[in-house]
């Protein structure tokens, strides 16, 4: 259900702006997608574990709400996320 350290520095060098971002939301959305999918594999398998299901409820939602403001912010970046990662259209 939580990603290793090596992944989680793994998705920061491959999403970040420059070599000492680790916030930005580019990077904040990659992680969060890999915590989403590795937890949605859990819960096919677990289906009667609601408070997992809260959680991974909360994450789709914090990830919609960076998702928002990239694309506010600077659509050329959202644009190019959501393709690399899968998401959406």
């Amino acid at each position: 259900m939580t990603i290793t350290a090596e992944k989680k520095t793994q998705l920061i060098s491959e999403y970040q702006r420059n070599e000492k971002d680790s916030g930005s939301p580019e990077v904040q959305v990659s992680i969060l997608t890999e915590r989403i999918n590795n937890l949605t594999g859990h819960l096919k398998t677990h289906k009667h574990d609601h408070h997992s299901r809260r959680g991974l409820l909360q994450m789709v939602s914090t990830r919609n709400s960076l998702l928002r403001y990239l694309a506010r912010t600077n659509r050329a970046a959202y644009q190019t996320l959501i393709g690399r990662l899968g998401l959406r259209k």
